[in-house]
């Protein structure tokens, strides 16, 4: 299982790796899932939520997100939204 920053920084996959933001993930995975939210790094934001499984960090995510965007999305939309969605991979290729 990758760890919270890997997880959250995550941009795609070489094979079974997790190829990860490495100065998104220094910067910001010391933030809290609503702390994401607020700056706006609503994808980072929704894996910390997804990573945490806490379904009330994933309801505060659309909470600011619609807040933010004026817009309707539901909680259930945002994994597809985002596309983000749990893999079990061990190795993670910081960029």
């Amino acid at each position: 299982m990758l760890s919270r920053g890997d997880f959250i920084f995550t941009i795609g996959y070489d094979g079974p790796a997790a190829v990860v933001d490495g100065q998104a993930k220094r910067l910001y995975s010391s933030l809290s899932t609503r702390e994401l939210a607020e700056k706006g790094l609503f994808r980072a934001a929704c894996s910390s939520a997804i990573w945490s499984k806490e379904p009330k960090e994933l309801e505060n995510v659309a909470e600011i997100y619609n807040k933010t965007t004026n817009s309707s999305v539901q909680t259930s939309s945002l994994q597809r939204l985002f596309g983000v969605f749990p893999v079990e991979v061990s190795r993670s290729i910081v960029l």
